[in-house]
């Protein structure tokens, strides 16, 4: 069969740390793509600077039209003059509206361009921090981190920052008015300046507060919702109640704490700006009196300086977005640095013959103690494999590390003698069916989430896996058949239900190696028997199933059993030859684990 390179961008990365990755082979740092949707964005921001040139040109028809009103149509008393600049003037704000408009709308794009470039990556950070045991408001942040840098790109903080450098242009018309007002423009932005630094030094900490507690109020109060009948059940609502108004209240705290700050220091340029302006008007007066000045180069001065200090105002004003958007920045650039994914693989022919598993050892992701070492066994097309072993064993972790859910802290899973690291994570998933032991569903219909939840369901394919799991006729007997839409996490449906359309997901597309973990924990005997022969099924047609039990029942149609303890591989072979063993084993006064043994194969 030829071979041939296929792209691995949309894979997802394996660890934020990267400890628990050493590994895995041909790897690769992704790329920075906060960087290069920022560079992207920097050219389309070009256009923005050239409509900004425009805007700040247009500012100058105001002074313009004050020093001429005052200095020559007034003396002049030339009405004719007077209409032909007031038509002047409002051509040129009319023409200055227009292009602050389309100023804003340019910025709203760019900020959307930024989101779109950016949502990939984020959806995948945010399954990478989920997958990582991560609490909710904290794998929620990448999320939160884009919405921070578009909402500052999409507000006012980039049009004060365009009009920043005309301060030094507006400064130098008032120098060439008067070197006294000029001066005095000088020393007023250094003034402002001097506040927006404060601002950034004194909302710092603050801000970083504000953050911690809005991820710890959502970690809360989303716990809250996703256990919302456990927590009705038991009568916990008050206790959580407590608990999050404690996290709202640090939150509103420190949300308070950073307002006061920044409000603060953007009341007083405010107030700086206005009373620079008249303190400006009043030397201008005395400048007049002295012979020095025009009636309306004061005016005209006094727009000037208030034109020169509204970025610096306007900046202050943004200042709480503005650092937001860089820390967010900074987060999901060390967030990306950090994902790793694998370099462009090479396609391999679907696996038909054998997994291997070698002297792996299994981790948690982000842990650092192993949970399970030194397992090895091996399995070829048409075998099942049922893994048994006390609570806490590792049974459910190693089938995450089977399926390359979790990577391999050492040691290697092969299917066909090839690393799964080697495959391209989207091309093995379609080799792949896995029945985790917490059944999630999606917001969907049941052929949706039977089709993995894609955006155009096979629907022969659909039917086929449900028959192949013995949920047909149950699926048919819903309100909407296989069209009915199941509800977030598949709430309208019961557990029994929710595990079989579950193992038809599993079994969509007849993979080749099947992993269900705990296939028959919410199952009634009509489910049982359907297990039982979706495992046979796949036995018959080649393919490798492990089965993770407590109870005998998904075992029987095994061919070998794997016993799991104390960390390790206590025992591998021979269905009926490894029961024996567990229940031959002697057992003393201190051994209580054997009446457990032997409630899990009796």
């Amino acid at each position: 069969m030829g071979y041939r390179r296929v792209s691995s961008d949309a894979a997802e990365p394996a660890s934020e740390s990267g400890r628990i990755a050493a590994g895995v082979l041909k790897m690769r740092v992704r790329g920075n793509e906060v960087a290069v949707a920022l560079e992207e964005c920097k050219r389309a921001f070009w256009s923005v600077g050239l409509v900004s040139c425009a805007v700040n040109v247009l500012m100058f028809a105001g002074p313009i039209y004050m020093l001429q009103v005052y200095d020559r149509v007034i003396p002049g008393r030339s009405i004719p003059t007077l209409v032909g600049l007031t038509l002047m003037l409002v051509a040129a704000f009319a023409f200055q509206g227009f292009l602050d408009a389309v100023r804003n709308r340019l910025v709203i794009r760019i900020g959307r361009l930024l989101d779109e470039r950016l949502a990939g990556p984020v959806h995948g950070a945010v399954v990478l921090l989920a997958r990582q045991n991560r609490p909710p408001g904290e794998s929620g942040q990448p999320v939160r981190d884009l919405d921070m840098i578009r909402a500052f790109l999409s507000g006012p903080g980039p049009a004060a920052i365009f009009d920043m450098p005309w301060i030094v242009v507006f400064v130098a018309v008032c120098f060439f008015i008067h070197p006294i007002v000029g001066a005095a423009a000088i020393v007023s932005a250094l003034v402002l300046i001097g506040l927006t630094v404060l601002t950034e030094f004194s909302g710092r900490d603050a801000q970083r507060e504000t953050l911690r507690e809005t991820a710890g109020r959502q970690s809360l109060i989303e716990a809250a919702r996703q256990n919302a009948n456990t927590v009705k059940a038991l009568g916990m609502t008050p206790a959580l109640r407590q608990r999050w108004l404690a996290a709202n209240r640090r939150y509103l705290d420190a949300m308070q704490r950073t307002s006061d700050t920044i409000g603060g220091f953007g009341s007083a340029s405010r107030t700086l700006r206005l009373l620079i302006q008249s303190l400006v008007l009043g030397l201008g007066a005395y400048l007049v009196i002295v012979g020095d000045m025009t009636s309306g180069a004061v005016i005209a001065c006094s727009i000037m300086i208030g034109r020169a200090l509204a970025p610096v105002e306007s900046a202050i004003g943004s200042w709480n977005g503005f650092t937001n958007a860089r820390q967010a920045i900074a987060r999901l650039k060390r967030l990306f640095a950090a994902m790793q994914a694998p370099a462009d693989a090479t396609e391999l022919p679907p696996p038909v013959a054998s997994l291997q598993v070698e002297n792996l050892v299994v981790a948690a992701p982000g842990a650092m103690g192993a949970l399970l070492q030194q397992i090895s066994f091996g399995l070829k097309a048409g075998d099942a494999l049922g893994i048994i072993g006390p609570s806490a064993a590792g049974k459910s972790s190693l089938a995450r590390v089977l399926v390359g859910a979790w990577p391999a802290a050492r040691g290697a899973v092969r299917l066909d003698g090839a690393l799964i690291d080697h495959w391209d994570p989207v091309a093995l998933a379609r080799h792949i069916g896995y029945l985790p032991q917490d059944v999630s569903l999606f917001d969907g219909t049941v052929a949706e989430n039977i089709a993995r939840m894609a955006m155009e369901p096979d629907a022969t394919a659909v039917v086929a896996a449900a028959k192949a799991a013995g949920a047909h006729e149950m699926i048919l007997r819903l309100p909407g058949g296989y069209d009915t839409v199941i509800g977030e996490g598949g709430v309208s449906l019961s557990g029994g239900q929710r595990q079989r359309i579950a193992l038809a997901r599993a079994l969509y597309c007849d993979p080749f190696l099947v992993v269900l973990d705990e296939p028959n924990a919410n199952l009634d005997r009509e489910g049982e028997a359907a297990l039982t022969e979706a495992i046979f099924s796949i036995k018959a047609r080649g393919g490798i199933v492990v089965a993770i039990a407590h109870r005998p029942n998904a075992v029987i149609a095994c061919d070998y059993v794997l016993y799991l303890g104390q960390g390790t591989q206590l025992a591998f072979g021979p269905r009926d030859e490894v029961l024996r063993k567990i229940l031959a084993a002697p057992a003393g006064a201190n051994d209580p684990g054997r009446a457990e043994r032997r409630s899990e194969v009796a």
